[in-house]
């Protein structure tokens, strides 16, 4: 990674200083600062156990142009009061030369989000293009992650409901963290560094509350079962802490449009799925009080995909529909709102893990 001009490396008492004693480590410098301008992760140099991690990999610098020299005092007594400091991380850095291979588990709307917007090109749901697509392979590709995927006719990508991720993560890991291309493998001694998993709007079509504790391999989706079906997996992902796991939130789904969903509302009454899904998708969010609260590793996150494409809480439906507004396909606009929200979201998943 080229250091930009106007950066400069920190004194290396200060990098002493500031990492316990533990810098230099193993030769590597090459953090830099800047992240609005250069696009890097954000890490805090003050927690310790990650800025070990952090310079572990690369070099740390701090933005010095036109800085007086009592400013870089200043900047220098700062951190040696422990104050916040932060870095970003150039994440291909993280794997020395090589990209952090990256996998996507999807069907339909994950393969239109990684899609550019064009003509509907690909098959099996995963695209080059489409009309709804928003764009996120690319942003990854730009940000150093070699991007994989796994959809319909695979092994590995062919079942995606809530009721199926128990038994293909418990069945299916190793598979999993060597998939490539649908049934391609990387090479031998290669294996993904994060693994993404969604399932489709149909998992937000919620039939009631349930019994707790649920049945995670029930494909009834009560609120219990889903639980369930997520609970049982933390025991697989504890095993890889070197592996990312990010969940998705199924999207939401797009409301019946015009006159023939005011007739359906007055035969049928407001559905209750709206608030189930919502319900559900906030436990599964909730790091202190749901799914992960008890967790104690570092290496899962919960993308929340729902709350984007629902305009972060203005509805429980979607807020970007296509096909006139009666698909739940989330169209271009909503695809690229949540591809851009990704990718910040993945740059501060990879600072923690």
């Amino acid at each position: 990674m080229k250091i930009p001009n106007d950066l400069k490396l920190l004194p290396s008492n200060m990098l002493k200083q500031v990492t316990g004693g533990k810098w230099p480590l193993k030769g590597h410098r090459k953090f830099c600062a800047h992240e609005a301008e250069y696009g890097y992760t954000l890490v805090n140099l003050f927690d310790r156990s990650e800025a070990d991690l952090s310079l572990y990999t690369g070099w740390v610098a701090i933005k010095m142009k036109k800085i007086k020299p009592i400013l870089v005092v200043f900047v220098f007594l700062m951190m040696l009061g422990n104050l916040s400091f932060a870095v970003a991380v150039d994440q291909t850095s993280e794997q020395g030369d090589k990209p952090v291979q990256f996998l996507f588990i999807h069907h339909s709307c994950g393969g239109q989000l990684m899609a550019d917007v064009g003509s509907d090109n690909g098959s099996k749901c995963i695209y080059s293009s489409h009309p709804n697509g928003g764009g996120l392979r690319a942003l990854l590709e730009g940000s150093g992650y070699a991007v994989n995927e796994a959809s319909y006719g695979s092994a590995v990508g062919d079942k995606t409901d809530i009721c199926h991720w128990n038994k293909k993560f418990r069945d299916q890991m190793d598979l999993v963290l060597k998939i490539k291309n649908q049934d391609d493998t990387l090479p031998e001694g290669i294996t993904n560094d994060v693994v993404a998993f969604k399932s489709c709007f149909p998992n937000n079509n919620f039939t009631g509350e349930g019994t707790e504790p649920g049945d995670p391999d029930s494909c009834e989706l009560t609120v219990a079962n889903a639980k369930a079906a997520y609970n049982s997996l933390l025991p697989y992902f504890e095993k890889h802490p070197e592996v990312l796991f990010v969940a998705f939130t199924a999207p939401p789904l797009a409301q019946t449009p015009g006159f023939k969903g005011f007739v359906k509302k007055i035969l049928k009454g407001s559905p209750k799925h709206p608030e189930l899904a919502r319900s559900f998708n906030n436990w599964l969010t909730d790091s202190e009080n749901g799914w992960l609260s008890g967790y104690s590793f570092t290496n899962v996150a919960v993308f929340d995909h729902y709350d984007v494409l629902t305009n972060h809480g203005q509805t429980n439906w979607s807020a970007y529909p296509s096909g006139g507004g009666g698909d739940s396909h989330p169209n271009s606009e909503g695809n690229t709102k949540a591809a851009e929200a990704f990718v910040v979201f993945l740059k501060d998943a990879m600072a923690r893990k």
